[in-house]
Parts: C-alpha cells; sequence; structure tokens
C-alpha cells in the first residue's frame, strides 16, 4: 500500500531467517515424508540431521549455488562416513579410533579454505550420528537412503529458494584496485607528474578493500589450487603496485632527464587497463605485458653515465613498480585461466603455476602438518575431544550420547578463555530449554500431532535467532527442538530433558579439559611466535640478498633467492595464524588489538620478491660489479635493515625475555637512502630502493604499536622536493 513503510529486518537477522527457511523445509520435509509416509524412523531421522548438521549447525559461506554445488559433491563422503561409522559402533574402542582419525582429518582439511572449513562440523556429525545406539548395521541401506533424502532436499533448498544478496567477487575488487593503478600511473607519466589527492584516496580504498579482513569469507581467494593462488598473488601484486606509485620520487629535472622511466610509467598503465579487463572476463588487443617487460629491461639495462644521483634513485622506485606491474599481470592470468594463463610465470614467484592439484594439496598439508600450525592445532584438539567424549559415552552407557559429542564439537573453542564463557551460557540456554521441553512433554504427552505441527516454526525461530543471539539461545531453544524431534520418533517423558541437560554438561566438560591442556591461548601466542619467526626468517634474506648484491649480483643462474623456501613456509603459517587470529574474540586480556599484522605479512612477502627481483634472471638488473664504497654501503644498509627486523622481532616473540621498549628503527646514522657512495651503479640504487620499502613497511609494524621513535629528517631530493620519506604519510596501506 502506498505511504506505507516498508520494515526491513537487520542484516544479520535476515540472513539468519533466509537460512532458517531453507533448513527448516529441507529437514522438515523429509523428516514427515519418510516418518509419516514411509514408515521409517532410521531414515527421517538421518533425513533431518543431515539437513540440520550441514545448513543449520554449519556455516559454509557463498552463495546459495555455491553452497548446492559444495554439499551435492559432498554426498558421496557423507555415505563414507555413515557407513564407517555404523561398521565402527559395534565396539567403543574401534568408534573412539575412528573419532580420532576421522575427527583429525576432517578438522585438518579447513586448510582447503572457508568452505571446506564450514563444511567440517556437519561431516563430523555424519560420522558421530551413526556411532551411538542402535548398533544395527542391517540398517544402513534405511540411514544411506535417509541422508541422501535430506541432503537432496538441502540442496533444492539452497539453489532455488530465497538467494542471498550477492557479494562483489573477489576479482572484481582486483580489478578495481588495477583500475586505479592505472589512474595513479596516468597521474605519474604526464604532467605534473604526480599523483592526485583523489587518485591516492581511491588507492587506499582500493588497497584496503583487497585485505582479507575485509573481503566476505566466500570470496577469500584461500584454496590450494592454481587459480585462487593466481588470485590471491594478484591482489597483493595490486596492493603493492598502488603502494609503490604513491611513493614515487617526484621527477628530478623535468622530464627529458627522466624520459626512460615515464616511458615504462605508460607501460604500467597500459599494463594495469589490460589487468583490470582479464580480470573482467574481456578480451583486449595489443600485449601490454610485453611492452612493459620491453621498457622495464631497457630501463634497468640502459646507459645513462651522465645520470644523477636522483635520477637513478627515480629509476629504481620505478622498476619496483614495474616488477609489481608484471607481477599483478602474470598473476591475473594464472587466476583467470589456471595453469593455460602461466607460460609467463617464473619458477620462483609462481613456483605453484605448472603444478596440478594434488602436488598443491600436498604442499598445502605438507606446510602445516606441524605443531606451529593453527589447523593442526585445531584439528588435535577437536580429535582428542571427540575421541575422548566417544570413549565416556560407550563406557558409561549415557542415554543420547550422541548429544555428548554434538555438545563437545559444538562448544569446544581454541581459547580457554572463550570455552569458559561458552560453556557457561550455554549450559545457562541448556537449562532454560530443558525445563520447557520438560513442562511441554509433561503437558502433552504421547501425542504426536501436537509435537508434528509445533516443530517446524519452532525450528524457524531456532535456526533465525541462535545464530545471532548467540549460543545460549541457539542451545534452549534446540534443546526444545531435539524433545520435539525425539518425542515424535518414540514415546518420551519429561525425564528426556534431563537427559539432555547431562549430556551437554558432559561434552561441555570434555571440551572444556581438552581446551585447557591443547595449546590454550589460540591463535594469539601462536600468531606473534609465527610472525617473530617470519621477521627472523626475512632478516636473513635481506643479509644473504645484499652480500650477493655487494658482490655484483649472482655469477650463476638461480631459481630463487637464499632463504625463499623457508621465508615463504613461514608467510604460510603466519597467514593461518593470522586467519584464525581475526575469527577469535578479542577481550580485555589480549594486548594484540593494535598491532598491523597485515603489514608484518606483508613485509615477508616484499622480502621475497625484492630479493628475488635482485637476484634471479631474467629480471635481474645486471650491472658491472660494484666499487668497493657502493658495496660497503649496501652491505651496511642491509644489515642495518636486518637489525631492525630482529629488533621488532624480539618485542614480538612471546617466548623471548626482551621487554617490549620502543625500537629506534631510523637514526641519524641511517642515512644511506639519501646520500649515496660517488660512483654508485643502478643495482646498488635498486637495493637501496627495496631496503627503503622494507624500512617503510617495519615502520608501520611497529607504529600501530608504539614500538618506534621518530625518524630524523631527511635530507631533501636532488632538486630540494620531497623525499620518499616525505611521502609515505599519503601512502595508500601495503
Amino acid at each position: 500500500m502506498a505511504g506505507v513503510p516498508r520494515v526491513r529486518l537487520p542484516a544479520a537477522y535476515a540472513a539468519a531467517a533466509r537460512n532458517a527457511v531453507r533448513v527448516t523445509l529441507a529437514a522438515g520435509a523429509g523428516f514427515y515424508l519418510l516418518l509419516y509416509g514411509f514408515g521409517s524412523s532410521v531414515a527421517a531421522t538421518y533425513a533431518l540431521f543431515a539437513a540440520v548438521a550441514l545448513a543449520g549447525l554449519s556455516h559454509i559461506p557463498g552463495t546459495g549455488r555455491q553452497r548446492a554445488g559444495l554439499l551435492l559433491r559432498l554426498v558421496p563422503v557423507c555415505w563414507v562416513l555413515i557407513a564407517v561409522g555404523t561398521c565402527l559402533s559395534l565396539r567403543t574402542w574401534s568408534a573412539a579410533l575412528g573419532m580420532l582419525v576421522i575427527g583429525f582429518t576432517l578438522a585438518f582439511l579447513a586448510v582447503g579454505g572457508p568452505r571446506l572449513a564450514g563444511a567440517a562440523p556437519g561431516l563430523q556429525l555424519m560420522y558421530i550420528l551413526p556411532s551411538f545406539p542402535p548398533y544395527d548395521p542391517g540398517s544402513l541401506g534405511e540411514r544411506l537412503a535417509g541422508a541422501t533424502v535430506g541432503l537432496a532436499l538441502l540442496v533444492l533448498a539452497e539453489a532455488f529458494l530465497l538467494p542471498d544478496p550477492p557479494s562483489v567477487p573477489y576479482r572484481e575488487l582486483a580489478a578495481r584496485a588495477a583500475d586505479c593503478a592505472r589512474q595513479c600511473a596516468g597521474e605519474l607519466s604526464a604532467a605534473p607528474y604526480a599523483v592526485s589527492d583523489a587518485a591516492l584516496r581511491a588507492a587506499r580504498t582500493a588497497s584496503t578493500s583487497l585485505r582479507s579482513s575485509q573481503v566476505p569469507e566466500a570470496e577469500r581467494p584461500a584454496g590450494p589450487g592454481v587459480r585462487d593462488r593466481g588470485l590471491a598473488q594478484t591482489g597483493l601484486a595490486t596492493r603493492t603496485l598502488l603502494a609503490r606509485l604513491a611513493l614515487l620520487p617526484p621527477v628530478p629535472g623535468g622530464p627529458e632527464r627522466a624520459r626512460a622511466g615515464l616511458e615504462v610509467l605508460r607501460a604500467v598503465e597500459d599494463t594495469a587497463r589490460e589487468t583490470a579487463g582479464r580480470l573482467r572476463g574481456r578480451v583486449q588487443a595489443g600485449d601490454a605485458h610485453a611492452e612493459l617487460l620491453r621498457t622495464r629491461t631497457a630501463l634497468a639495462a640502459g646507459p645513462d653515465p651522465d645520470a644523477s644521483p636522483a635520477v637513478l634513485r627515480r629509476h629504481a622506485a620505478v622498476l619496483e613498480a614495474a616488477d609489481a606491474a608484471l607481477a599483478m599481470s602474470t598473476a591475473s592470468g594464472i587466476a583467470v585461466r589456471g595453469r593455460a594463463g602461466a607460460a609467463r610465470a617464473g619458477p620462483g614467484r609462481f613456483w605453484y603455476a605448472n603444478m596440478r592439484a594434488p602436488q598443491l594439496w600436498w604442499r598445502r598439508l605438507e606446510g602445516h602438518a606441524g605443531q606451529r600450525s593453527v589447523f593442526f592445532q585445531n584439528a588435535v584438539r577437536i580429535s582428542l575431544a571427540l575421541a575422548a567424549a566417544r570413549v565416556i559415552a560407550g563406557a558409561d552407557a549415557l542415554p543420547h550420547g550422541f548429544w555428548v559429542l554434538l555438545a563437545t564439537l559444538t562448544l569446544t573453542r581454541t581459547t580457554v578463555r572463550e570455552t569458559r564463557s561458552t560453556v557457561r551460557v550455554a549450559l545457562t540456554g541448556t537449562l532454560v530449554g530443558a525445563v520447557v521441553a520438560a513442562a511441554l512433554l509433561a503437558l502433552v504427552g504421547t501425542d504426536t500431532e501436537v509435537y508434528a505441527a509445533a516443530l517446524p516454526p519452532l525450528m524457524l525461530v531456532t535456526f533465525t535467532l541462535g545464530p545471532v543471539k548467540g549460543v545460549g539461545w541457539a542451545q534452549a531453544m534446540f534443546t526444545v527442538v531435539i524433545a520435539l524431534v525425539f518425542a515424535q520418533l518414540a514415546p518420551a517423558t519429561w525425564q528426556l530433558a534431563g537427559l539432555r541437560l547431562l549430556d551437554v554438561l558432559t561434552g561441555s566438560v570434555i571440551g572444556a579439559v581438552f581446551g585447557l591442556l591443547a595449546w590454550p591461548r589460540g591463535a594469539q601466542n601462536e600468531l606473534r611466535r609465527s610472525v617473530a619467526t617470519l621477521l627472523r626468517g626475512a632478516a636473513e634474506t635481506v643479509v644473504a640478498t645484499t652480500a650477493e648484491v655487494a658482490a655484483g649480483g649472482v655469477r650463476e643462474p638461480v631459481v630463487t633467492a637464499p632463504g625463499h623456501r623457508s621465508l615463504r613456509h613461514a608467510l604460510i603459517l603466519a597467514e593461518s595464524a593470522y586467519a584464525q587470529y581475526q575469527s577469535e574474540p578479542k577481550g580485555l586480556t589480549q594486548s594484540t588489538g593494535m598491532q598491523d599484522w597485515q603489514a608484518t605479512l606483508m613485509a615477508g612477502h616484499h622480502t621475497l620478491w625484492g630479493a628475488d627481483r635482485l637476484l634471479v634472471p631474467p629480471s635481474r638488473i645486471v650491472v658491472p660489479p660494484m666499487g668497493r664504497e657502493p658495496a660497503a654501503a649496501v652491505t651496511r644498509l642491509g644489515d642495518r635493515v636486518a637489525g631492525r627486523m630482529l629488533l621488532v622481532s624480539a618485542c614480538l616473540d612471546p617466548s623471548g625475555d626482551t621487554p617490549q621498549a620502543p625500537v629506534p628503527l631510523r637514526d641519524p646514522a641511517f642515512d644511506g637512502f639519501s646520500a649515496e657512495p660517488p660512483g654508485a651503479p643502478r643495482l646498488y640504487f635498486a637495493a637501496v630502493s627495496w631496503l627503503d620499502s622494507l624500512m617503510t613497511d617495519l615502520e608501520r609494524i611497529a607504529g600501530a604499536y608504539g614500538h618506534t621513535q621518530p625518524a630524523p629528517a631527511s635530507p631533501a631530493g636532488a632538486n630540494g622536493g620531497p623525499t620518499r620519506q616525505d611521502a609515505r604519510t599519503s601512502a595508500p596501506p601495503p
């Protein structure tokens, strides 16, 4: 009606309500069809719990079509889990051993990305459900049929009912960032040869939008496949390009003195335009990548004996931007075309480009197979807790022991503090739900028609309010839902609610005990430890690389810079710890909330990329060996940067004894970035430009939590203009 305002639900309630409708329709339709239509209580139970497990108790990010596609692929996995759980359930020790192995495997598969991590709890329940009475292998056919019906209805509901609002794909976010890079490069290559404030603001916004914390889970390129890795590297290279363009020094002495640099910037502009079009699925004429490679090589190797140090400094900065643009272009080709787009990929930075999916999965699993991986820690914690819960439930013959494992699975958290608060609220909610369920069962008795009529609306309310209101509400309402379900399967009394409370209490205690014994502080300490290790590895790479540069560059062809593999592994562990840290609630006891962990990860990537650019053909700048003074200066600057990395690392490492005192990142003696020795060749300026960018990263890391002291004023550029130090205040985040 005209004039009547439309009522809009908050986004969280709207999303939960859409999911609740899909779960209720899929679970309820399967349950009622098989129970009242075919008279099979076993099949009905499995139909209901299959839908509830993989949609109500799991959180699979993405659109409905994406979730439906994943669920369709998981149907055979569910069959296997139900069959194995049925066969192993006859003895407590075999069921517990199976729970230990399967629990670890399913939890560890979270390394495959957010969707697999979201589906893991539901898959765990597909093994847990048949692991309890009745121990009847003869009913395996009914169990499989019921689960198949429930999953089929859920797939249809996800695909066609109440689609979620679309989110911006990561490819489009990367394309927008490439457009910003194109605009910045265009302004830098045309008078007045500077980036406007509007372009800098747009670049900062575009760069921030590519941070994993700003991207919806479903759109994060976190999988181990070639395309996901290529898309993640596209975003990283684009953010690096934006930062390098914003920090580019001004043109010294007019455009005539830097014509070659301007040609490279025009090629960067064309490459960014080509990359944005490629990410949007448009095919453009020409080959901007090849033109950028040609101009970049000409600038790196071209003789310019009359060039001033200011010109060479700018050229080195332009080469850094060109390298980021080439990486962006190559990675976007891999992201769009997979292995077919890897023709230009080098073996170092793009090591994954020509590998097949099983190899990449093995690399991902191998990288996390250790106690420093938070994925490994979580898998060990939950598998031990579930196995112990299965032993206790089987040994004590607890009625409805399934609820014990369900409580252990859903209430165990990654930190003791969070587990304690979650268990307290969950038990309160379960107690309230048990009282309501007991009263309902006592009043209604065995009138199953009342339970059948009340179940669908109660499920709608449960799966709408539970995800938004929190675990207390969810446990209270789910307790009543469970009571209504079991009251239709067999005659039930008010004592069923008391058993539910006892089982939840048992499962909660088990989860709390293992949360206390196995890595009780979650990702907080692991993140500090992993980034400290990352910075130590970066410092070693800096020292080794500057030593090679001081000697005139690598004389024999190499695939990667020194320490590349170990530093990349440290990056993997730090990124996974950061991902878990973001998902954990931050309390007053956590003092790490203000630290810019993303800047630390970017510093690791910049170390790898810069070292490879200086040392690995064909990108290596080919020049004669350095003189004594430039070589000594590069070595000294590299040692200082590495030393500052070690200082910041010591302040971050929770196992160290170093007090968290301010770290003087720059000091008056550290003036090599603006005062170069006489006769310095191009390779010197390339190395110094890389070291200067790493110092910028370190200042961002340390400055975020007060571990830095004000930097001294830097000398002006060759023509009295601002230097790169002055430009940092307007630079976008890396």
